[in-house]
């Protein structure tokens, strides 16, 4: 499929929505994406994001104002405040802020919620190319529960898809390389709003511009994986993902559950990861401003299972604030290489909250990675059976976060883990 070719390997990016919610500002998305043009593009990071809400003047924090004014072209269509992000001033729209951003040698994207504006219907403004307007088109009995901006679009009706049309060719104008569309991988009323998710294919298709196509939130139905392959390039197999342990620890199930469906193009996404320094204007995940939560144990093992399932990684702090040790979370090239290059991740087993993964690499190299999701102290074993290599053969190990060899192995990789902890191991034969 065409589109897959617009994400040959997991996007890799920046997102606002865990430390600015629904308030960025054009200064913080320029500092974020300076710091990832200086520091981290050559890794393979790319994408700039402004997450929910950038037509809202006055947002104040992720806690949504109901029913509040956006700011609107007259062809029903959201377009930046002015105040929050002053070079969308005169119509320009995000055309100067994508410009600044690609300048850096990186990629824009923007949030989107499905549908067409509530504000649009009751003031029945038009739709561009047509003569039908927002009162035509709308579904006002499909709504979003968490947020009161927009009515779903009623596929059956003319004019449709040619609103979803006008968005597109406005951002491709605007030079916008990546959207994440909300409340249409599991609307939590609805489930998958599969008439908008393909109207939305097709407006991407039609408006000439490559684009990354990301449906949130989640979890996304497992039964509709050949719907989601087709339309788009990642979704969200769960709902918002925060530095709590628990969230974490059901994140093992939900990489089992969808690790056959995904490959080059269709990417399973097991959300934003909420590291360094988040909830600065965000009162999401049960706290505010703060470094995240997790331990650096526990921050190992999200990054670890990321990589080797090969989920997208979207970091969700505020990027210049991040220490030494949060950079080296984002820079090892040899677990990102796991990330970029490796395939056909699977788990080999889970018992007793130990958990055991492996992937193939490039030249005949495996990767495994041992997990203790418990809260005690054990030892974590998996057999070269079990990995398919012969037991009798001497094997090399390389641990990738430590970034050296660690000795070899004829039989059994066995380590004694914390609770929390992991270990991602490259196999050499």
């Amino acid at each position: 499929m065409k589109h897959h070719q617009y994400a040959l390997t997991p996007p890799m990016g920046w997102n606002s929505w865990d430390c600015y919610g629904a308030t960025v500002r054009e200064d913080e998305v320029k500092g974020n994406a300076d710091y990832m043009a200086t520091n981290l593009k050559k890794y393979g990071w790319e994408y700039v994001v402004v997450d929910i809400q950038w037509s809202e003047p006055g947002a104040i924090s992720s806690a949504y104002r109901p029913f509040v004014p956006l700011e609107m072209d007259e062809y029903s269509r959201l377009i930046p405040a002015v105040n929050r992000f002053p070079s969308a001033k005169d119509g320009k729209g995000f055309k100067p802020l994508a410009d600044y951003i690609h300048g850096l040698g990186l990629k824009f994207g923007i949030h989107i919620m499905r549908g067409v504006p509530r504000q649009a219907v009751h003031q029945n403004t038009k739709i561009l190319g047509t003569e039908v307007t927002a009162r035509d088109i709308a579904k006002p009995n499909s709504i979003c529960p968490w947020n009161t901006d927009m009515y779903g679009v009623d596929a059956s009706k003319k004019g449709a898809q040619e609103y979803y049309d006008s968005l597109f060719k406005l951002y491709s104008e605007w030079e916008v390389d990546f959207v994440k569309v909300d409340d249409i991988a599991d609307s939590k009323l609805y489930g998958a709003h599969t008439d908008e998710i393909k109207m939305i294919r097709k407006a991407i298709d039609r408006c000439g511009r490559p684009m990354v196509l990301s449906l949130s939130p989640g979890p996304a139905p497992l039964e509709q994986a050949s719907l989601l392959e087709e339309n788009a390039n990642m979704w969200r197999m769960t709902d918002d993902f925060w530095d709590l342990w628990e969230l974490l620890y059901n994140m093992f199930d939900r990489c089992y559950k969808w690790s056959k469906n995904i490959g080059p193009g269709y990417w399973p996404d097991a959300d934003m990861l909420p590291l360094g320094h988040i909830g600065i204007r965000s009162v999401d995940g049960g706290a505010s401003d703060r470094y995240t939560r997790f331990t650096r144990d526990e921050q190992l093992t999200m990054m670890t299972l990321w990589s080797i399932f090969r989920s997208p990684l979207m970091f969700g702090g505020e990027l210049t604030d991040n220490d030494d040790w949060t950079l080296s979370l984002l820079t090892n090239e040899e677990v990102l290489d796991v990330h970029k290059n490796s395939h056909s991740a699977r788990q080999v087993y889970r018992q007793d909250d130990k958990v055991v993964w492996t992937a193939q690499g490039v030249e005949e190299n495996l990767y495994v990675a041992l997990f203790n999701i418990g809260n005690e102290k054990q030892k974590v074993s998996v057999n070269l059976n079990q990995l398919d290599l012969p037991s009798s053969k001497e094997v090399h190990l390389r641990d990738l976060w430590k970034r050296e060899h660690v000795g070899s192995v004829s039989n059994e990789i066995s380590y004694e883990l914390l609770p929390h902890s992991t270990k991602l191991l490259k196999i050499s034969l």
